[in-house]
């Protein structure tokens, strides 16, 4: 099993659209103004923006992996996203930052290096 694409709704479709592209996303399907879908800069998943007149603010957390949480942050929150905590340290190996688009999903930035798939307590066993 792939993990093939994320969506997110949007309650204004051009911002959202704007500051995922302004942070790396390239944008593959635009339709009717009310949906998006994009290639990730690396890998092959893809995601997708959705208008909807309502996002909720408790809905799933959206991890994006990148090399430098701070630049990431800094970049995030100049193209229009909300810091809520970090970048810090975190007890799990990562270092993170959270952040909410400008709908108000929540997203985090991290880097974990080998402890994202092989941290120190990994269930034995598995490759």
């Amino acid at each position: 099993m792939r993990l093939n694409q994320v969506t997110v709704g949007a309650t204004d479709f051009e911002a959202s659209v704007r500051f995922y592209c302004d942070l790396g996303l390239r944008l593959i399907v635009s339709s009717r103004g009310e949906y998006a879908r994009g290639e990730m800069p690396e890998g092959d998943a893809t995601f997708s923006i959705h208008l909807q007149s309502d996002v909720p603010g408790d809905g799933p957390i959206i991890y994006f992996e990148v090399d430098d949480v701070d630049a990431a942050a800094a970049r995030f929150t100049a193209q229009g996203g909300t810091l809520e905590s970090g970048p810090e340290d975190q007890r799990w190996l990562w270092r993170e930052a959270r952040l909410r688009d400008p709908a108000g999903n929540r997203l985090c930035l991290f880097q974990a290096g080998s402890n994202r798939r092989f941290p120190p307590w990994r269930i034995k066993g598995h490759p």
